[in-house]
């Protein structure tokens, strides 16, 4: 994973190739031993180049292999390892690499202004929307019904920007961070502030998928982690045809993954999470999506301190998206990365003190309308 922040001296090809050498190099593997390539990375329009699956492909690794690229917007996060993972569990490649990258400054004037232009013509774009105020509305639905106090929900950005001061990619950590400080933060759309929103970052992640015959002859089975279960759901394209108060395509990835994984009681057997959280707002909603939190609950759980590191149940050890930074495919790393460093002990400053033995991350794309949920283990 390389550091998370404005870099508008590499391209993305060498911030993908930077990636990949480091998770190859830990695997004790060179290009050459990877059946295929995943390269995940969100909208064309950020590097302003055209097909960027192919533009990105050398600096992945991809040449002359089997090579696909994904995006499900920030769902792509955690979908590209799913799509990896498919490689391997069917048996068309022992090895698969997994490469995301994000340069969203080279967007100018701000990468939201790219979302100008996914609106339907008809229904949305006379409204002129933007990300904050769309965003804006799915939180205060959430907040009112639930009767939710805003500090519950500004307590998440403290929590991850304080976790992140552990992280040594990240953009925004802070450890003295208050939560004054997030509740008096400029208002951007209300009742989102600043310090509420994740920031646009550049970066690239990448990981290793092996199959168990792989990781055997290697003997890579005391640094390895597990992929348990795996789900994804998209749910319609008008965001105004649905409540906004519950995340039910996270919900339903949810559920095929912890069936795939035998979890029963997600509540009991999951250990720690890694929901996405480019809002404060969207951790408690997707705590709850993941059914580890009681609907209009997860806030509670904040206050109360279940969520910290050293809490019942850890969420976002990594800082997440709020405190290590935000460039949307990239954040495979704080993802699925994350649980794999906690799974396997080697978190650093950010290891949860309690043995951990099974984590679930999660990724949200498009405009509350995709999920994608990997279970991970020892």
């Amino acid at each position: 994973m390389t550091i998370f922040r404005r870099r508008l001296q590499e391209t993305g090809k060498e911030l993908s190739f930077e990636a990949a050498r480091m998770a190859l190099d830990q695997a004790g593997m060179e290009i050459g031993d990877i059946n295929a390539v995943v390269h995940g990375t969100a909208p064309d329009a950020f590097d302003g180049v055209h097909m960027k699956g192919e533009y990105l492909l050398d600096g992945s690794g991809g040449a002359r292999k089997p090579y696909m690229r994904v995006y499900t917007g920030g769902g792509t996060g955690v979908f590209s390892a799913i799509a990896g993972y498919w490689h391997v569990a069917s048996g068309l490649a022992d090895v698969a690499l997994v490469v995301n990258e994000e340069k969203m400054s080279s967007c100018q004037p701000h990468p939201q202004s790219v979302f100008a232009h996914i609106w339907d013509p008809i229904l949305d774009r006379p409204l002129k929307p933007n990300l904050v105020w769309i965003f804006a509305m799915e939180m205060n639905r959430y907040m009112t019904v639930n009767k939710i106090p805003y500090e519950d929900i500004a307590r998440v950005a403290v929590k991850n920007k304080r976790n992140a001061a552990g992280h040594p990619c990240a953009q925004l950590a802070d450890p003295d961070i208050t939560l004054d400080d997030v509740m008096n933060s400029e208002l951007m759309a209300w009742p989102v502030r600043r310090l509420d929103i994740s920031p646009p970052s550049d970066g690239a992640a990448a990981v290793v998928l092996a199959s168990e015959d792989i990781v055997r002859k290697r003997k890579l089975r005391d640094q390895a982690a597990w992929i348990k279960g795996v789900g994804w759901c998209i749910d319609s394209t008008m965001w105004t045809d649905r409540d906004l108060v519950f995340p039910e395509y996270v919900a339903r990835a949810a559920k095929m993954a912890y069936r795939q994984a035998k979890i029963g009681n997600p509540r009991r057997e999951i250990d720690f999470a890694e929901p996405y959280d480019p809002f404060d707002y969207k951790e408690l909603h997707h705590l709850e999506g993941l059914g580890l939190a009681e609907r209009g609950k997860a806030g509670l759980m904040t206050r109360e301190g279940v969520t910290e590191r050293d809490g019942d149940l850890p969420v976002c050890p990594s800082g997440g998206l709020l405190g290590v930074g935000n460039p949307i495919a990239a954040t495979l790393g704080i993802k699925i990365g994350e649980l794999y460093w906690q799974l396997t002990g080697q978190a650093g400053k950010r290891q949860i003190p309690n043995e951990v033995r099974t984590g679930v991350c999660q990724a949200w794309g498009d405009l509350m309308q995709y999920g994608s949920v990997v279970v991970m283990g020892t």
